[in-house]
């Protein structure tokens, strides 16, 4: 992405970070995230054509608020703040910022009282979403007020000389009624960008890029056949060739079948070089007795790369292995701020072994779910497969809570199977983001027939969801949970109760562990 035009976004640690990236690449301009103390020389070595500084939970005046470094504020480059961003500007440019005697959170109605390009286009008294407790209550010299709401006197300023402008508002979330015009704005009229980011320029230039750092060496992929890591295959595919070499591990901890279909699909649809390795065995035995789930997840991560490299000792030359790493895995497992808490460690993020001897290929570490969709259409891969709901790197083993047995990984897999296919044939699988089964480690009393049960309880979860980062729980008809929940308790032996999750993201996460 070195000569594509992009918009970098410094991240102060704002719950809407990521959300700022995708709306810019909505508006097919590349976006890119970097920490707040992302250093100068690599910010000028990217040649941004704009940067937005995000919001954040601190107060600029608090001792150890991030910042970063004046000069960004001399290189020329249009400069757009966000909340914390805006005040940030205001204090290095001597304004004054003090806590808000009524602190603003949700909708507001924004005056425009002052011409400003950002504004263009945009309803005077329309909806900003506001989330602050923290205002400028004294401009800096040379800036001016563009707009203000009932307690936000200065709710977006701007100095037209330097190219600095703030909001107080969150333009990039959905309730702001003209977020996306705004953004538009401040891309294509104060940053001149070009509407190039798409599918094919990220294809065409990754495919080049990989060539650049793989040259003559060979390439591992880890193929688990979820979506992406085949279409990070197919991708690798179509730069390197024969070069890449693909091994699918059936950890035992796979749905039903899912090995044996995964091997078929692509070596009858892909000219891959593709191995199977059956490791269930070893991934059960190292599990034996961890019901906790971070230590799951790395088990089962340090297992995955042992694994590699044993097969990767078999070749010569391998010197890179390939992951479908996504943004939100890595948002979730390390704050680009630094500061805050790990959500969950995702195996192919954190869970990997500190020394590992192959190098990782990430191509869609900075992309989000439907923009791997997308790239795989482009690529070829079928509509069936890249609808399909995601599924975590650990597999099962974080959705059998407690001590993960075959025994109850069947369990679950009957379970889970009954419920996908039933979401199916009822013609509201692609309406879901992602649906799955859970065995909870509680048993319940039960009657079946004239006998007293003592089985197993399953919840059931399905959420709404573009990208993942947050969701919604997905509403049901009643008619439906009663049919899947006689269906499952019928069909398969051990569970005696169902329940069905109604907790949204946040504050709840989609997977339970």
């Amino acid at each position: 992405m070195q000569h594509q035009q992009k918009i970098l976004i410094l991240d102060f640690g704002s719950q809407y970070t990521q959300l700022i990236a995708r709306r810019i690449r909505e508006s097919k301009v590349y976006s890119e995230i970097q920490p707040h103390n992302y250093p100068l020389s690599k910010i000028k070595a990217d040649r941004p054509h704009g940067i937005i500084l995000s919001g954040g939970p601190m107060s600029v005046y608090d001792n150890n608020s991030p910042t970063m470094s004046d000069e960004i504020f001399e290189l020329g480059i249009p400069i757009l703040g966000l909340c914390y961003g805006l005040q940030l500007i205001a204090k290095k440019f001597n304004g004054i910022v003090e806590p808000a005697n009524d602190r603003e959170y949700g909708k507001a109605n924004i005056e425009i009282i002052s011409d400003d390009v950002l504004f263009n286009g945009v309803d005077n008294n329309s909806i900003v979403w506001m989330s602050h407790g923290d205002y400028v209550n004294n401009l800096p010299k040379d800036f001016i007020v563009t707009s203000r709401t009932k307690n936000s006197p200065i709710c977006s300023f701007g100095y037209t000389e330097k190219k600095l402008y703030g909001l107080q508002f969150h333009p990039e979330v959905a309730h702001t009624q003209f977020g996306k015009k705004i953004i538009e704005n401040f891309l294509f009229d104060l940053c001149n960008c070009n509407q190039d980011w798409s599918p094919k320029n990220f294809i065409k230039s990754s495919i080049n890029e990989i060539k650049d750092k793989v040259k003559d060496k060979k390439v591992i992929c880890a193929l688990s056949g979820g979506v992406d890591s085949s279409v990070a295959a197919v991708l690798m595919n179509r730069a390197i060739g024969n070069q890449l070499i693909c091994i699918h591990v059936d950890t035992g901890l796979m749905r039903k079948n899912e090995s044996s279909e995964i091997i078929n699909m692509f070596q009858s649809n892909y000219k891959l070089h593709l191995i199977s390795v059956d490791a269930s065995s070893m991934f059960l035995e190292k599990l034996k007795n961890v019901s906790d789930p971070e230590l799951k997840r790395k088990i089962i991560g340090t297992t995955f790369i042992e694994i590699f490299e044993n097969e990767a000792n078999k070749f010569s030359n391998v010197d890179f292995l390939v992951q479908g790493t996504l943004y939100p895995d890595v948002i979730e497992s390390v704050s680009v701020k630094g500061e805050s808490a790990t959500i969950k460690t995702h195996h192919n993020v954190g869970g990997l072994p500190e020394k590992m001897k192959l190098k990782l290929i990430e191509p869609f570490r900075e992309l989000f779910k439907d923009e791997v969709r997308e790239i795989g259409k482009d690529l070829g891969l079928s509509d069936n497969f890249l609808k399909r709901h995601p599924f975590p790197g650990p597999g099962l083993a974080v959705r059998v809570l407690g001590d993960v047995t075959k025994e109850r990984l069947d369990l679950l897999r009957d379970a889970d199977d009954l419920f996908i296919k039933e979401l199916i044939s009822s013609g509201i699988y692609d309406n879901i983001w992602q649906a799955f089964a859970v065995l909870l480690p509680v048993q319940t009393v039960g009657v079946m027939g004239d006998s007293r049960t003592y089985e197993n309880v399953l919840a059931l979860r399905a959420v709404t969801s573009t990208d993942g980062m947050t969701a919604d729980w997905f509403k049901f008809d009643y008619d439906f949970l009663e049919n899947i929940s006689n269906k499952i308790i019928r069909s398969v032996r051990g569970i005696n109760r169902i329940v069905y999750d109604i907790s949204s993201k946040p504050p709840s996460t989609i997977e339970w562990e």
